[in-house]
């Protein structure tokens, strides 16, 4: 085992119950939309695109090229989060999640490049 598919399976984890839960809008994500000022439905478009990164994330065990563009997207997906809590004043409590996550992220990133070349 890798570290790359370490920090894959860590990431897929993570984005498929994140990103499950945004789309079913459970109370607890009902209330974190309401947070940061989004709608429920804005949230749950977030959650599906988490989700198509988990199966991107899954693909690139097999076509590297495609968890490479999946953990962008991430990256993409995480920095926005980080943006809309900062904007509402969130401390470290709240921006934490993002700023682990983005890390680990980027770590995956950029053993993928180093991968593909």
């Amino acid at each position: 085992m890798t570290t790359t598919s370490i920090l894959a399976g860590l990431l897929v984890v993570a984005f498929a119950v994140l990103g499950s839960a945004k789309l079913a809008a459970v109370p607890a994500m009902r209330a974190r939309a309401e947070h940061v000022g989004f709608s429920v439905s804005a949230y749950r478009r977030i959650g599906l695109l988490e989700v198509l990164a988990v199966v991107g994330l899954l693909v690139g065990a097999f076509v590297p090229v495609i968890g490479a563009l999946a953990g962008a997207g991430l990256l993409m997906l995480l920095g926005g989060a980080l943006v809309a809590h900062l904007r509402n004043g969130d401390g470290i409590r709240e921006t934490a999640p993002a700023v682990v996550l983005g890390l680990v992220t980027l770590g995956y990133l950029v053993l993928m490049v180093g991968d593909l070349r």
